[in-house]
């Protein structure tokens, strides 16, 4: 009981990026323990009219994993670059990036095989699709943000995202062609989200995008001085209408105030 809580615990302690690992690896035990019954109905097929009878499978195949490896290498990727998204958009971005580059890469998968003339029968597995979306739409976002690694040095996020693509482009050049196919549908949503859908449009507001960047203490003390800039010059000016209207009054009267003068007095008074 205790280890079941400790996990409860840590799971709602998670933040997004490590409840999606979590999601991740408990299906890919659940496919271990359960290879045929997971593949046949929470794999994607390859055709429409398999779709139709199991359309929960374009979802629930970006969870299903087959090979250590294959679960290894997506999750790493989405720790690391899952959590550097988290210091540029927020967990919301994050799940509409990661599920609409799954559909995307889905409903792509799908298509090829519908429209090409290469033999069906295959089903689509893995995070893939929706990993790359958050991969290219971070790149999108600071292309020159550069990323360490340990005996190769230090690599720009662009040319991590091209050489993600390139690798796609020849998978989906070979004989696993559908999977390049969802790969690259990832790359395509993720780029679209972050170039095209600022902030404002119709798009944008209901998936409720708001592109800005956490500030860090640094910039909260600059704007918190701007602000205490711009404060302290409204009073001044406050302070100098205030007098021009004491002024008036003496030569002229309090009657002579237009009423503009005499609400700016009373708000003055009040505060």
């Amino acid at each position: 009981m205790n280890i079941i809580r400790d996990i409860q615990q840590h799971v709602k302690a998670a933040n997004t990026v490590e409840k999606l690992i979590y999601a991740n690896v408990f299906f890919f035990v659940f496919s271990v323990l359960f290879p045929g019954f997971s593949t046949h109905w929470f794999a994607l097929p390859s055709s429409y009219s398999e779709l139709i009878t199991r359309p929960w499978s374009i979802v629930t195949y970006a969870f299903i994993h087959m090979r250590f490896f294959h679960i290894l290498s997506n999750l790493i990727i989405l720790y690391f670059i899952g959590q550097l998204f988290l210091d540029f958009f927020t967990s919301k971005q994050l799940l509409v990036y990661y599920f609409l580059g799954l559909l995307t890469g889905g409903f792509l998968f799908v298509s090829y095989y519908a429209f090409s003339k290469s033999i069906t029968g295959y089903s689509l597995i893995g995070s893939s699709a929706a990993v790359t979306a958050v991969l290219i739409g971070l790149a999108t976002k600071i292309p020159h943000y550069a990323i360490r690694f340990r005996f190769i040095g230090s690599v720009e996020l662009w040319v991590l995202a091209a050489i993600w693509i390139v690798l796609s482009a020849f998978t989906a050049a070979g004989i696993n062609a559908g999977s390049g196919m969802a790969h690259l549908g990832g790359a395509l949503i993720g780029f679209v989200l972050t170039s095209y859908l600022k902030e404002g449009t119709f798009l944008s507001n209901r998936l409720a995008f708001r592109f800005k960047k956490k500030p860090s203490p640094f910039k909260k003390v600059y704007k918190n001085k701007i602000k205490t800039k711009q404060s302290y010059r409204s009073k001044k000016e406050n302070q100098q209408q205030v007098d021009a209207i004491l002024e008036k009054i003496s030569k002229s009267g309090y009657e002579a105030l237009s009423k503009e003068e005499k609400a700016f007095l009373f708000n003055q008074k009040n505060h």
